[in-house]
């Protein structure tokens, strides 16, 4: 059977998007876009799914169509939605969706994220972190290696149960990523460090005391130091899948194990 078409003009919770905010806080339409970002990467919306119109979603959400358009052109831009003229905004096809980009993946992983999704991060992180360590031993340069020390440092102190532990990791590894010389590999970072983030948090909600993962990384910044790629190349690997495990714990409540990630 079809499934009947359905609209959706937002949360239905107007009062969320006219609170007094700071000047560092998300732009409306940002937080706009992002609570029909969620819902679509969280199925509650689905592909040729038609949003209200411009006026009627406006008038809902309590906010200007100004605001409203623009958090439907951030969506366009990101291959979520498409707008046509007099048949309106549907929600694109996935194979559409740009999901690398740093907020669709952060949408991604603030829903329940899918295992088949899972896997598939993790083999991205697989294919790439592994072989960007071991160039980053080979052309690192001391600044490289005194920011990766700060951070461990700041992992240590303050741990991954922390804003700043956390934001300590991600610095870790986007230094790694720029460490390797590569412009193109070192564009793959606020990709890389948004996965990390994410999955980092579900993990920490998911298991009271997670695994102290601060091993694994000291070994990955010797073996930088030291300027040895297949030893960095090998502790990345570990530690990528050790990150898996630990993904694989948080979710073993709610299925099968899943298989590791394929490694290239």
């Amino acid at each position: 059977m079809d499934r009947p078409e359905t609209t959706y003009s937002g949360t239905g919770r107007p009062a969320r998007y006219v609170e007094k905010r700071s000047p560092s806080a998300p732009r409306l339409h940002d937080n706009i876009a992002r609570d029909i970002g969620i819902r679509i990467t969280g199925e509650q919306l689905l592909p040729g799914d038609l949003l209200s119109g411009e006026i009627d979603a406006a008038e809902q959400l309590a906010v200007s169509r100004t605001a409203y358009r623009e958090a439907v052109r951030i969506l366009a831009a990101k291959g979520m939605v498409e707008s046509r003229t007099k048949t309106g905004t549907r929600v694109s096809p996935r194979n559409r969706w740009h999901i690398l980009d740093p907020e669709v993946l952060g949408w991604f992983l603030e829903t329940k994220p899918s295992e088949s999704f899972v896997r598939d991060l993790f083999e991205v992180r697989q294919m790439v972190e592994p072989h960007a360590a071991s160039l980053a031993a080979l052309n690192h340069t001391q600044r490289d290696i005194d920011e990766m020390g700060d951070a461990l440092g700041t992992m240590a102190r303050l741990q991954l149960t922390t804003e700043e532990g956390r934001a300590a990791d991600r610095a870790f590894h986007h230094v790694i990523l720029v460490a390797t010389g590569n412009e193109l590999i070192a564009a793959l970072s606020s990709s890389v460090v948004t996965a990390i983030w994410w999955t980092t948090l579900f993990k920490q909600r998911a298991q009271r005391y997670p695994r102290d993962p601060l091993p694994e990384h000291r070994a990955v910044f010797e073996a930088i130091r030291l300027r040895e790629p297949e030893k960095a190349r090998a502790a990345m690997t570990e530690l990528v899948r050790y990150a898996f495990d630990d993904m694989q714990a948080s979710l073993s409540g709610r299925s099968a194990r899943l298989s590791r990630p394929a490694e290239r």
